[in-house]
């Protein structure tokens, strides 16, 4: 792979972690909460992780709860909160986000969090796809001086986005990252790179893992009335992170 380009993948688990490692990903983004977006993960999951990756660098999501990205002063107290442990376990960096109700960046609370982040890498998340003026947006997120901003060009996919992420990469004019992510994967990774100009990218990888419980009951789900397949679990493989890392020009 060419040595400009930087990998992270979006972890769901310390396992996921170790595979993304594993496979030569520079770069871990580690979260709870995959269905909703991702949300925080807890301090157990951050130490281990820190504890094992030792060649990859670990970013951490600071997210109080899926939704919307309107926070409230006590959810921002939280994220101050997470902010300030994580920087304890020593992560590398943090993935933050807020908006106003009108859909522009909220200034005043992501000050807050900037600068209980001082001396971290800071990637403003895919809050950016939910905000009405994603120019206007771009500029007030430089002026924050977070490093990166990890969006889809504001579609469904990176790849529909495409048009977008080239006019954000030209617009950044090396002020800050402009990293895609959702649906990137070893079959798209480098259309989207030779099309955008950008040279890091954001997935997860993940492929569905078997529940090795042998009895399982069909009656109950612990989601209430939100049924999910709570016999399968999805982790990033490393065949797929592998590919996608290979996928990009020497």
């Amino acid at each position: 792979m060419d040595k400009s380009y930087q990998i992270e993948v979006c972890a769901n688990s310390v396992e996921s972690a170790l595979n993304a490692q594993n496979a030569g990903a520079d770069r871990v983004e580690l979260c709870a909460g995959m269905p909703e977006g991702g949300t925080t993960p807890s301090i157990g999951q951050i130490m281990m992780a820190r504890e094992l990756l030792t060649r990859t660098k670990l970013h951490v999501i600071i997210r109080p709860r899926g939704g919307d990205f309107l926070y409230t002063d006590l959810e921002v107290q939280t994220m101050i909160k997470d902010i300030q442990a994580a920087k304890e376990l020593q992560v590398d960096g943090i993935v933050i986000g807020c908006l106003t109700a009108n859909g522009d960046v909220d200034v005043k609370q992501m000050e807050h969090l900037m600068r209980e982040a001082d001396g971290l890498s800071v990637t403003f998340h895919r809050a950016f796809d939910m905000c009405r003026n994603p120019h206007q947006t771009l500029q007030e997120i430089i002026a924050l001086g977070c490093d990166r901003i990890l969006t889809s060009g504001q579609q469904p996919t990176a790849v529909q986005g495409i048009p977008m992420l080239k006019q954000l990469q030209m617009e950044a004019d090396e002020h800050i990252i402009i990293m895609p992510g959702c649906g990137i994967n070893p079959s798209n990774i480098q259309q989207i790179a030779n099309e955008t100009g950008t040279k890091e990218f954001h997935l997860s990888g993940r492929t569905n893992v078997n529940s090795r419980m042998r009895f399982r009951n069909p009656n109950v789900s612990m989601g209430g009335t939100v049924h999910i397949d709570e016999y399968v679990q999805q982790v990033t493989d490393e065949d797929i992170i592998r590919k996608a890392i290979h996928s990009l020009k020497y």
